[in-house]
């Protein structure tokens, strides 16, 4: 038990704090939170950051690409790479990407534009 340990934090006291948590564990926590508190506020046009850690990301790009149980496993999150998902009024994605990876291109194409011709 580090000082960060939940088992020890007052404010849990009197309930079971797993070890681990499993990906489904992981689903049956966020997806409630998504559907109750994100998802409402991104229908009145709210624009939402989540930061999470890997398994949180995982369960909720999962809900949001349709993934599939077998294929959620070789999903990577790369840590510190924000994710930029467009919707639609649905909440269907319409487009998602890597921010710096958008960003590398718009610079290279800025780059390219700016270079003086032959």
């Amino acid at each position: 038990g580090s000082e960060w340990d939940l088992a020890k934090d007052r404010r849990y006291a009197g309930i079971s704090v797993p070890a681990t948590e499993s990906l489904r564990d992981t689903i049956a926590r966020v997806l409630p939170y998504w559907e109750e508190r994100i998802a409402p506020l991104l229908k009145d046009g709210k624009r939402i950051i989540v930061s999470a850690h890997g398994n949180s990301l995982r369960a909720l790009v999962k809900h949001l690409n349709h993934i599939s149980d077998e294929d959620i496993s070789s999903l990577e999150i790369p840590t510190g790479k924000p994710i930029l998902f467009e919707l639609d009024n649905d909440l269907a994605v319409t487009d998602h990407y890597y921010v710096h990876q958008r960003s590398q291109l718009a610079a290279g194409a800025h780059g390219t534009a700016s270079q003086p011709s032959a």
